[in-house]
């Protein structure tokens, strides 16, 4: 029995040894690359064979069919002639040689002054007292101007004499004193020449 056990050992010893030497033989080949000249050795090399594909000329694709595009038809385009009636017209036909007369300058529009009844003084203010007490009455026409403040300018004359020297004399120097409402020219204020009456006439 203790033989039986003793040749076991031996054969488990013998086991391990083996092994063990194996795996070192093992470690040893793959450092020193025994594995791969074996594997080398073993594996067969790999032949390729590079086949060069023929080319094959293929023919020439046909040409695309013709196709026959119908043709445009382009309407007319519509045009429209406006030809001028021939009307009975004298604008170019009446021509003439005589000069055109030059049309008369516009006149602006006059508003003679007024007598300022309420700021002149009456005339039997300057009734002539030797006229008075010969009981001479007259009318005497001034002609005077009036400037746009309403008073008279420069010195008034006669323009028609009443007949007595001293009633024209007087008219004179009424009229210097009279006051006036100024007359205008297109709407403006102006001094305006104008000729008006002065009546000497005796009252009860």
């Amino acid at each position: 029995m203790a033989a039986y056990v003793q040749e076991n050992s031996s054969r488990r010893l013998t086991v391990l040894l083996s092994i063990f030497f194996f795996h070192i033989l093992l470690g040893y080949g793959l450092v020193n690359g025994l594995a791969r000249k074996v594997i080398e050795v073993i594996a067969a090399p790999l032949e390729t064979d590079l086949i060069e594909e023929l080319k094959q000329d293929k023919p020439p694709p046909p040409p695309p069919p013709t196709l026959e595009r119908p043709p445009v038809q382009v309407p007319p385009p519509d045009i429209t002639i406006n030809v001028p009636m021939e009307t009975n017209t004298t604008a170019i036909s009446d021509v003439t040689t005589r000069a055109v007369p030059t049309p008369p300058p516009r006149q602006a529009t006059r508003v003679a002054p007024r007598l300022d009844v309420r700021r002149s003084p009456p005339t039997d203010d300057f009734y002539p007292p030797s006229a008075r007490r010969s009981e001479i009455e007259g009318v005497t026409t001034v002609s005077a101007c009036v400037g746009a403040d309403g008073k008279t300018t420069g010195e008034p004359g006669v323009q028609k004499s009443s007949g007595n020297t001293s009633l024209d004399e007087a008219a004179i120097k009424w009229a210097k004193r009279s006051r006036w409402i100024p007359g205008s020219e297109d709407g403006v204020a102006a001094q305006i020449c104008t000729a008006f009456n002065v009546r000497f006439k005796l009252t009860n």
